[in-house]
């Protein structure tokens, strides 16, 4: 989703804002609570829909910036408009959120995923974390939060326990359970860092860069990372679900000399992102995405197909291309609606139908094998 590029406390946001794209799920559920999620930001409240909107999202914005609504009926307003991707936040939700922004969050280091059968495991456990201390592992299910059973609940709501109040100190009781043994962890959250990048080089100048989510300073570890890899780049953007937009372009920027990247309207008005010039273009590069790429990670994965530079390799992307801008309230709660949609440089929408791969993988499939192939046949070795 699109939102301004903040600093520091949030403040009052006009509606001619700088807009910034970012992800509408990972920043708030995984960055923001040390977990893996798959749909909304922790504590926040998505709007159902409904057959009919109970008013214009514009004057809706409108009647918000002109100081005519109050935080109570603005988030009625969010709840009413029958927009899935509006969302009303307080100011700690909020605060918690710009952390993320940065590349850090408050939790206890913990990644969740859901299965099948309802159970919430243990994804990935965060080095030097609180819950890498109390020797919480990968593969481990968690079975309650501060008394609560989990089990068949949406990741969201085991990531907003996790969180709490998205304070650093506070308290939380984990009963996790592995193979046959159960015990209780008692975990204090912490500030951490987001671990949104990780590179593994290999054989023959190969590497593979994955992108969690675009956090700030996500461009310039991608194009370092990069570097000298000559013999092809994997950009792994499997579960990403976004980020701030300039991290976006500057990644495309690293593989692009110029160009358009996107394009994107705000209230019927048109604004254009280019990348910068002086990239590598030269360079085999495979782009990896699955059901779990969204919003900015479908920018850029976009952007590359369109403009020829790169091979797409899994599965159709999720599909989120609006645009959100959001209002400050006066107790400091943020409104969001949406305002507008983005298009790919071939004109092309990904909102409701994401991007297709040049390459499908299977179910069962091994995706980065695949990718490698693909990136061996583009003359990189394998």
């Amino acid at each position: 989703m699109f939102r301004p590029l903040v600093s520091g406390k949030p403040r009052r946001f006009g509606r001619g804002a700088v807009l910034t794209l970012l992800f509408g799920a990972v920043l708030a559920t995984g960055a923001a609570t040390g977990s893996w999620g798959d749909a909304a930001p922790a504590g926040q409240r998505k709007a159902q829909p409904i057959t009919r909107l109970a008013a214009d999202t514009d004057e809706i914005a409108k009647a918000i910036d002109d100081g005519k609504v109050g935080p109570q009926a603005a988030e009625e307003l969010v709840s009413r408009s029958g927009d899935r991707w509006s969302a009303f936040y307080t100011a700690q939700e909020y605060e918690g959120f710009e952390q993320s922004l940065d590349g850090r969050y408050v939790g206890v280091g913990l990644w969740v995923r859901r299965k099948e059968s309802g159970r919430i495991l243990v994804a990935r456990v965060q080095k030097d974390s609180p819950a890498a201390g109390a020797g919480v592992r990968a593969g481990d299910q968690v079975q309650s939060i501060d008394g609560k059973d989990v089990t068949g609940r949406p990741v969201t709501e085991v990531v907003a326990r996790l969180r709490g109040s998205g304070a650093a100190g506070t308290a939380v009781r984990l009963v996790l359970r592995r193979g046959d043994r159960a015990w209780g962890a008692d975990l204090r959250r912490a500030l951490l860092p987001a671990e949104t990048v990780t590179v593994q080089h290999l054989a023959h100048d190969v590497t593979v860069v994955k992108i969690d989510a675009f956090t700030k300073g996500v461009g310039a570890r991608v194009r370092e990372a990069v570097r000298g890899s000559a013999g092809g780049v994997l950009l792994d953007l499997r579960g990403n679900s976004g980020g701030l937009v300039t991290e976006a372009v500057s990644v495309a920027s690293a593989f692009l000399d110029g160009g358009l990247v996107a394009t994107y309207d705000v209230h019927g008005k048109q604004r254009v992102l280019y990348a910068d010039e002086g990239g590598d273009t030269e360079t085999p590069l495979v782009v990896l995405v699955d059901g779990g790429t969204m919003s900015a990670a479908e920018l850029l994965t976009g952007a590359l197909q369109d403009r020829g530079r790169a091979v797409v390799v899994g599965t159709r992307t999720f599909g989120k291309g609006s645009v959100q801008m959001p209002s400050r309230l006066s107790d400091g709660s943020v409104a969001e609606l949406t305002v507008g949609h983005y298009r790919l440089p071939a004109g092309r929408s990904v909102d409701g139908r994401g991007v297709e791969p040049d390459v499908a993988v299977a179910a069962g499939e091994d995706a980065q094998a695949a990718a490698r192939e693909v990136l061996s046949g583009l003359g990189a070795p394998s």
